[in-house]
């Protein structure tokens, strides 16, 4: 079982976006005492952690994700007040509380960038990444912003380029220059001396660049494009060998796990957007010296079909090691899974079977908002499109607004989300998916879940044990089992519509029960129905 050093190994984070989760204020956006309020149903899921996307200081262009000020929260949210309130009440129901951190770029009203930019001679002249033009004027090299267009901005006062992988008004920080990285560093410690307990690191394959500034090869035809990002996305066309990942990475991660030890029980999880994203996550987490645990797309993008799921499993074993990964299904950056993978499926059923999966891989666990209710993916008319994303690569890529929706309270105007027209519309299906309606129906996929994470929190093989694949000689199942020292578990989850049968090769010694689920078992042949999975102790 889990102690309260390493509760993060093997635990579930539960993702919350402010500015839609609850609005307490009445503003029509999320807040801090929007959260803080919501606390005693969050704790009642049985997950043991909150992840809070960006809450600083920000002008909002791409929300939150562009910080003007790393040590306070941006009033369209609360204050440090509020927050040091969250945290007292979070850690009174025995959740930690992990925050966003984004450290590779800022804003460009951040007043270190706004110094940087007006002359070459400046104390914050090398604080970001600058470059001159080619001859011709033109950028530096071919690197590409994710967002669309080069990654390279010409800033008239300093006659110079700036890098910025995201948007332009995102210019990325000079992680080769000491003091604005040990900056960072501090700004970290500040949170963590007021009580967090673990960041989230936003794009942490991305903090370094090759000095050189090497133009990227590109894929070439038959290759795989860069997971990550839209295939519409020309960012995709490159292979990003001097842009991310670069090995003074591995550096500035080890820096970070010291200042993470000085405050014991604390935790980090990487985003990773790379091209060999498992590699990544073996550098970035084994040896317990640097991330403790990382996450990637594996799991986060379209393909779902057993065989695919199978294979990430045995590249996670063959590649990542020591390593650990925090498997997510949902987050605020892609199409739900209960559409992205659920859409042909049965609507409740599906999204359990699903969140059956991922709990009881080896690893932590990331749930997002509304996740446990089953929410689809949200319908944005295109004049309410808010994400800087979507608008350019409109209708193709539609952006990330229908993941940010509000969450769903009730049945009623907004969804209880708040008094007021929200940031972003309530789909009107999902209020018959409102908290207060499953809470009310003792069938619904609310109830089903709680069962079943509080089931899963009392089983040492499936939090922390080791993962070894088995064939049950069905391709249409996916079945492992999970050790820890003198205990072993057998796995088997049905993902498809139709009933399955499997042919242990194992012998049972108890069959689980409490989680919620039902099969049979008839000698060595175990029958499983549609969206089922299987649990049992064995030799």
């Amino acid at each position: 079982m889990k102690t309260q050093l390493n509760w993060w190994k093997g635990g579930i984070i539960y993702q919350i976006y402010p500015r839609s989760f609850m609005d307490e204020n009445g503003d029509g956006v999320g807040d801090l005492a929007g959260i803080s309020s919501k606390l005693d149903y969050v704790a009642s899921l049985g997950v043991d952690a909150i992840w809070i996307s960006p809450i600083f200081t920000s002008p909002m262009k791409d929300f939150g994700y562009d910080v003007s000020d790393y040590r306070d929260i941006d009033p369209m949210f609360g204050s440090l007040d509020d927050f040091k309130a969250l945290i007292k009440k979070a850690h009174g129901l025995d959740l930690k509380v992990m925050i966003d951190q984004v450290l590779s770029h800022t804003s460009d009203q951040h007043p270190w960038f706004e110094e940087s930019r007006q002359n070459k001679t400046n104390d914050k002249a090398d604080w970001f990444v600058w470059a001159d033009p080619k001859p011709d004027g033109s950028p530096p090299n071919n690197w590409l912003s994710i967002f669309g267009g080069s990654a390279w901005q010409w800033d008239s006062r300093r006659l110079q380029y700036y890098l910025h992988n995201f948007l332009t008004s995102q210019p990325d920080i000079n992680f080769h220059n000491d003091e604005v990285r040990h900056q960072q560093l501090d700004n970290m410690r500040f949170w963590l001396e007021l009580g967090v307990d673990g960041f989230r690191l936003d794009t942490v394959n991305f903090f370094y660049h090759s000095q050189g500034l090497e133009d990227n090869p590109p894929v070439l035809p038959g290759e795989p494009k860069t997971m990550g990002a839209p295939h519409d996305n020309p960012y995709t066309y490159q292979k990003h060998v001097y842009d991310l990942s670069r090995p003074e990475n591995l550096t500035f991660l080890q820096e970070l796990r010291v200042l993470m030890d000085e405050f014991p029980g604390t935790t980090t999880v990487g985003e990773i957007g790379d091209d060999k994203p498992l590699e990544r996550m073996a550098e970035y987490t084994s040896g317990g010296d640097k991330l403790h645990m990382a996450y990637t797309f594996d799991l986060l993008n379209t393909p779902h079909s057993p065989s695919y799921i199978r294979s990430v499993l045995e590249n996670m074993q063959n590649i990542v090691g020591d390593g650990w990964p925090c498997w997510a299904l949902s987050n605020h950056d892609v199409v739900r899974a209960a559409t992205r993978w659920g859409e042909n499926e049965d609507p409740v059923a599906y999204p359990l079977v699903a969140m059956a999966l991922i709990t009881s891989l080896r690893g932590s666990v990331c749930l997002y908002q509304g996740e446990e209710l089953g929410l689809p993916e949200a319908d944005v008319p295109f004049e309410r499109i808010q994400d800087p994303y979507g608008i350019p690569l409109w209708p193709v890529f539609k952006g990330r607004d229908g993941c940010r929706t509000p969450m769903v309270w009730e049945n009623g105007l907004h969804g209880g989300f708040s008094k007021q027209e929200p940031w972003l519309p309530v789909d009107e299906r999902h209020l018959s998916l409102s908290v207060a309606e499953q809470e009310a129906n003792p069938n619904a996929l609310l109830h089903k879940v709680r069962t079943l994470l509080k089931w899963r929190q009392q089983q040492p093989e499936l939090i922390q044990g080791e993962l070894e694949q088995i064939s049950v000689h069905n391709d249409e199942l996916i079945s492992y089992v999970r050790r820890i020292e003198d205990k072993s578990m057998l796995v088997i989850i049905n993902m498809t519509s139709a009933e399955q049968q499997a042919t242990l090769p194992i012998a049972i010694t108890e069959i689980l029960q409490g989680h919620g689920f039902n099969s049979t078992l008839d000698g060595h042949t175990l029958t499983l129905p549609a969206y089922q999975a299987f649990y049992a102790r064995v030799h």
